[in-house]
């Protein structure tokens, strides 16, 4: 029994956890036309597992201790999968489109989950089950303890045409793993259908020389000298005080369970921002993978995820050329710490990353796994811990050259998420060598955003790299992420708040709701109910009293009454009588109750009982007072008070502000502003409003 790599056991405590899952699947998906040898690609198949002791391990556990048994290729159990596809002699090719990699700028589309069972030879489906069948097999759930971890179906659809799929547990491989791999198959191809072996050239190492060599590399943790003590030493540094978890845009909480289903979104952009990129980051001494990072931090940051932002990404972890030929699971994970502190430009940004990342690379050989058991974050079941965003450069894919036979790299449209947010991005080259684009997509977490979120988070971090491009020198929070329709719908769609309101004056639309429902209840207040034609005519009898009072067109009215249905009585009654309101509240400092009256120029003081002590009143020099009192007859019964006209432009009432910048300033509100608010606020089926705030108070 061999030790597992630091990597192995990582992803054989998640298999532990979660249980069998194809959430870490490899799968390589190929469209195979031309005369294929199926019995000589079965023979290549068993000879690259044979070749590779990684794909012939099994991890069983002794005592909770997991540990790698390489199985003898004699004693191998392993055979391909053949499936056929009916009717297979008159079947068109399969479409592309049915499950192929699609064009950049569209979404990803789902497809079924179940099929008939299509894992026994000699097994037969139909052409309109094969894209389900592939994306069934594609999620194969790998026993790890038991069965190695690769598995094999290959669909003939005709005698010309085969799908052939390939499914690696991520435990045996990695996306450096795919050339090698695919290398020896062609070779064993081309080998098997001569009717020999294949002669190479034997590895120099296995995969269990590596786990063995990197525990002896890193040392003991105990051991404060040893390699891995120093660099853990300075990723404690590193990270220090880093946030756990990234306030990400989502559309949805966490749930307590992942379902690692993904939404894709393709990334595009032209030669002319690569070439620009691509100078850019040589003259920052950066790589473009590092560009990208800094690309999506700014993203991120911009669209309120902060300014410290661990970003996660691979790096190949073959430090030894002996590695290089070899397939196995070798990638290891870093934390790039962005920051973004200060508003710097997008140049001072990749200074900062790159800066982030060379650090991280000197110090890339602690395993991620030991890094989460160093700072133990706090564990959330579906929430990568210490980052969970990736940004990985693009796997090229490796080419199958099968002899006699043209291989199509084929996808499947159900991604799968292991972030919350990951970016894939690469470059592409014309014929002569030159840059023609960067490409990629970007993969997030169903359980946590919608389609149309990963759409503009895509679109968001095209944008900036169009950014980058074109200003280096520009702020990042001069980056615009809004396309024409979004700035459209923020700066005149969702700003379209116009509305028709009649022009009238609160008296007049008082009046209408009177005559339109004159018995319906008005006022509530305790045990007080008054209807829309008692108010009406309660606040008649005062306005008039107003009038002979001296009240006229705009005269400031203080109202000293406390918060009951006399209250709304009296500030009806000012606006009929033409005046403007001026409330004041016996809770505030007698200076300032004084100083705001005298500032509005108030001549007339509205009391009733429960104020007429207060000492503002009764010390109310020059002012006159006119107690609430709605028995006493102002005109001769059935005549009703000669009161003015009210203009729409009128002031109705006038509000000080708390002084808390300086001295109490009035406010103006015409009789229109209050018309138009009421409209927008209070009208409607149950137009009904709980009188709560002080009635001197802005809100009111």
């Amino acid at each position: 029994m061999i030790p597992m790599s630091y990597a192995q056991r990582r992803l054989w405590f998640q298999w532990r956890v979660e249980g069998p899952s194809g959430t870490y699947n490899s799968p390589t998906i190929v469209r195979l036309a031309g005369r294929l040898d199926p019995a000589a690609l079965a023979a290549a198949l068993r000879d690259v597992i044979g070749r590779h002791e990684a794909l012939r391990t099994v991890f069983p556990a002794t005592g909770g201790e997991p540990a790698q048994r390489v199985i003898d290729p004699d004693e191998l159990a392993w055979a391909l999968t053949r499936v056929r596809v009916a009717p297979a002699d008159d079947a068109p090719p399969v479409p592309l489109v049915a499950f192929a990699e699609l064009p950049w700028d569209r979404p990803t589309p789902e497809l079924p989950a179940v099929v008939p069972a299509a894992d026994l030879p000699g097994a037969e489906i139909t052409a309109a089950e094969l894209p389900a069948a592939v994306a069934r097999v594609a999620a194969y759930a790998f026993d790890l303890a038991t069965e190695i971890p690769i598995r094999a179906w290959l669909f003939t659809v005709r005698p010309d045409e085969h799908v052939l799929v390939v499914v690696v547990h991520h435990i045996a491989t990695d996306g450096w793993s795919g050339e090698p791999f695919a290398r020896d198959l062609a070779a064993a191809y081309t080998a098997r259908s001569r009717g020999r072996a294949p002669e190479w050239t034997p590895l120099p190492v296995q995969y269990a020389d590596y786990a063995l060599w990197q525990r002896d590399l890193l040392g003991a943790g105990d051991d404060p000298d040893s390699r891995l003590s120093t660099q853990l030493a300075w990723w404690r540094e590193a990270l220090a005080g880093a946030p756990e978890e990234l306030p990400l845009p989502t559309d949805r909480p966490r749930p307590v369970e992942p379902s690692y289903r993904g939404h894709s979104r393709g990334l595009s952009l032209p030669a002319d921002v690569h070439r620009r990129l691509a100078a850019l980051a040589r003259r920052r001494r950066a790589t473009l993978p590092m560009l990208y990072q800094a690309a999506m931090a700014v993203t991120l940051s911009r669209l309120g995820a902060g300014t410290d932002l661990p970003i996660g990404t691979p790096v190949a972890g073959r430090a030894d050329e002996a590695l290089n030929d070899l397939v196995g699971f070798f990638v290891n994970t870093l934390v790039v710490r962005a920051d973004l502190t200060g508003d710097p430009t997008f140049a001072e940004v990749l200074d900062r990353v790159r800066g982030a990342a060379v650090r991280a690379l000197a110090h890339q050989d602690v395993p991620f796994d030991r890094l989460v058991e160093e700072f133990a974050p706090a564990r959330v079941l579906g929430r990568h811990p210490l980052f969970q965003v990736v940004v990985a450069p693009l796997d090229a894919g490796a080419t199958l050259d099968l002899d006699g036979v043209r291989a199509d790299a084929l996808t499947i449209g159900r991604p799968t998420a292991r972030f919350d947010l990951e970016a894939t991005l690469g470059e592409t080259y014309d014929g002569r060598g030159r840059a023609a684009g960067i490409r990629g997509v970007v993969t997030a977490a169903a359980d946590l955003f919608d389609p149309a979120t990963v759409a503009r988070l895509t679109a968001c971090l095209g944008r900036v790299l169009i950014a980058m491009a074109a200003d280096p020198d520009a702020r990042i929070s001069a980056a615009d992420l809004l396309d024409p329709a979004e700035r459209e719908q923020v700066l005149v769609g969702w700003n379209d708040t116009a509305t028709p309101v009649a022009d009238v004056s609160v008296v007049e639309a008082f009046a209408a709701r009177v005559a339109a429902d004159p018995d319906g209840i008005a006022v509530v207040s305790g045990e007080v109910s008054l209807s829309y034609a008692e108010l009406d005519a309660r606040a008649e009898r005062l306005a008039g009293r107003l009038v002979a009072a001296g009240v006229g067109p705009e005269s400031p009215v203080a109202v000293v009454l406390e918060r009951s249905a006399e209250l709304l009585v009296a500030l009806l009654a000012v606006l009929k009588a033409g005046g403007a309101y001026l409330p004041l509240d016996t809770a505030w400092p007698l200076a300032r109750m004084r100083a705001v009256a005298a500032d509005a120029g108030a001549r007339v003081v509205l009391v009733h009982e429960a104020t007429a002590g207060h000492e503002f009143v009764t010390g109310a020099d020059g002012l006159t007072l006119l107690h609430f009192d709605e028995s006493e007859p102002v005109v001769a019964p059935g005549h009703a008070p000669d009161l003015p006209t009210v203009s729409p432009s009128s002031v109705a009432y006038l509000m000080y502000t708390s002084g808390s910048t300086g001295v109490p300033k009035g406010v103006v509100t015409t009789h229109r502003d209050v018309v138009r608010l009421a409209q927008d606020r209070c009208w409607g089926v149950t137009p009904r409003v709980l009188f709560h705030a002080p009635h001197a108070f802005d809100a009111s």
